[in-house]
């Protein structure tokens, strides 16, 4: 489809907003940029889109794009926001994956969603029911996506691939400082040391969480939200 048979009044879009990053928009027309002679160039696919801005601060605002992605984003349906795979939305970028995360967490109070085989986990900053033995158990023997989002889960997969496949297995644990990565780290090894079987395995938890003061000590620096990153 054209940018023109996209873009008509009344569809949703995303739109910059200099506080909350991203805000919802209507379209409320689009002139489409004239190519040049040869079909080719940078004004292919853009054009100018009239848009009414949402929210209490909302008005009308214009954009104008150079090219075909430089127009606004467009949003998801309703029936889509809050999925707990992001790979479901139609629509899969920044505002998006933003604003779907955002709904989970506010709505839902569900603080992983899954992209894929990768798991996206929100900081609640407080403590969470979520990591109790019941859970464990409830996830031990499933697969990915069984049951909702959870570390547990991605545990679970790569406990039961070593196990089934006997082949290593590696869980990348990655977020900017104060994300909770060292306590994401902390129940994936809850969680291999509850399934694992030997009450003994459990001190394998607290050996490797006695090293993290070690290892922050070499390089440590202090940030706004993490005085160990």
């Amino acid at each position: 489809m054209t940018a023109a048979e996209t873009y008509t009044p009344g569809t949703r879009v995303w739109v910059r907003h200099p506080q909350e990053v991203w805000q919802g928009a209507e379209v409320v027309s689009f002139a489409a940029t004239v190519p040049p002679a040869d079909g080719e160039g940078s004004g292919g696919g853009g054009g100018v889109v009239e848009l009414r801005v949402e929210g209490p601060d909302g008005g009308m605002q214009t954009v104008n794009a150079a090219t075909a992605a430089d127009l606004p984003p467009l949003r998801n349906p309703d029936m889509l926001v809050g999925a707990d795979d992001l790979t479901d939305l139609s629509y899969l970028h920044e505002p998006a994956v933003l604003h779907n995360v955002a709904v989970r967490f506010q709505q839902q109070e569900a603080i992983y969603t899954y992209c894929g085989i990768v798991l996206v986990a929100i900081n609640p900053y407080t403590a969470l029911p979520l990591y109790s033995p019941d859970v464990i158990d409830a996830y031990h023997g499933k697969t990915l996506g069984e049951l909702q989002p959870h570390i547990f889960a991605i545990a679970e997969e790569a406990f039961s691939c070593m196990a089934r496949q006997g082949r290593n297995q590696s869980i990348i644990v990655s977020g900017e400082s104060g994300a909770g990565k060292t306590v994401s780290a902390k129940y994936a090894m809850r969680y291999f040391a509850s399934v694992g079987g030997a009450e003994a395995e459990t001190q394998i938890e607290k050996k490797v969480l006695a090293s993290n003061p070690i290892m922050e000590a070499i390089g440590n620096a202090k940030t706004t939200r993490n005085d160990n990153s």
